[in-house]
């Protein structure tokens, strides 16, 4: 039986650890979760992610080596589409969404200590609960799309690079049977084509993958397992300069492969890290 004391910290071990298994840089899964204050908590939950959870419930974790987090003012709230979503309802809700890049290959070790910890920073009480998980889930990379081919940032520098903005469209295919299907359309036709000459530098494109059975119970079982596609736009200019033409009428594309379908668009714009920026703006 573990000693549970502070002191504890079984350091003999981690020299064993290291010397095994993959080590890469390249993101081979990602933790994205879009969350929605209640009203009357903004601040609270501001300062409760930033000066604590950010570190101790994500980056202070094994193989979770980047992370940024964004947020939806009210006006890029109502940039949003479609109005009918299945992802978020309303489709406003969900004006902070946080994302992490996983070591490939290390998804299993990483879930191991995530729910440990969860579990052990909720029994301490350090797990805000006047907050939605709209969109949270962890999931696993599939391609990426460069619009300037070799030159620029990579994917796995994108957190950390200082990106204007970020995009997150969801898009669900027909079937199961059909999302590689259009998987291969995106990677090759569609985001080639529109990220042309457009302000994103990239589109890293993933699928999630489902929660483990003893996650916190405030964290809902992921929705899409076997049709969804979740693509992240990294952005050089402010989406309120860009909205339109780039990021318009994504869903008509996607429609017309009858492939599937756009289940959300929505905009975000990177937090400053230790200030209450934009807190005042949600609303």
């Amino acid at each position: 039986m573990l000693d549970d004391t502070p002191n504890d910290t079984r350091s003999e071990v981690y020299a064993e650890l290291a010397a095994v298994g993959p080590y890469g840089v390249h993101p081979g899964h990602a933790l994205i979760t879009m969350v929605e204050p209640h009203p009357g908590h903004e601040y609270a939950y501001n300062r409760w992610y930033e000066d604590d959870h950010y570190y101790a419930g994500a980056m202070a974790m094994p193989w979770m080596y980047t992370g940024r987090r964004w947020v939806a003012t009210r006006d890029l709230q109502l940039l949003r589409y479609p109005e009918k979503s299945a992802v978020a309802q309303p489709v406003t809700a969900g004006c902070y969404i946080s994302t992490y890049w996983v070591t490939d290959g290390r998804y299993d070790d990483h879930m191991k200590w995530t729910v440990g910890i969860n579990k052990r920073l909720n029994r301490d009480g350090r797990v805000y609960q006047d907050r939605t998980h709209v969109f949270t889930a962890f999931q696993d990379h599939e391609a990426t799309v460069y619009r300037d081919g070799a030159a620029g940032p990579r994917d796995f520098h994108a957190l950390d690079h200082p990106y204007a903005g970020l995009v997150v469209e969801v898009v669900d295919a027909e079937s199961p049977d059909r999302r590689a299907e259009l998987l291969e359309w995106l990677r090759s036709r569609h985001l080639p084509e529109r990220l042309a000459g457009s302000p994103a530098a990239m589109v890293t494109v993933f699928r999630p993958t489902p929660l483990p059975g003893d996650r916190m119970t405030y964290v809902k079982q992921v929705e899409g397992v076997d049709t969804r596609l979740t693509l992240l736009w990294f952005l050089e200019a402010d989406p309120r300069e860009c909205w339109d033409p780039y990021f318009t009428g994504l869903d008509d594309p996607v429609a017309e492969t009858g492939l599937g379908r756009v289940e959300l668009v929505a905009p975000f714009i990177p937090t400053v890290p230790g200030t209450d920026r934009y807190v005042d703006r949600l609303r």
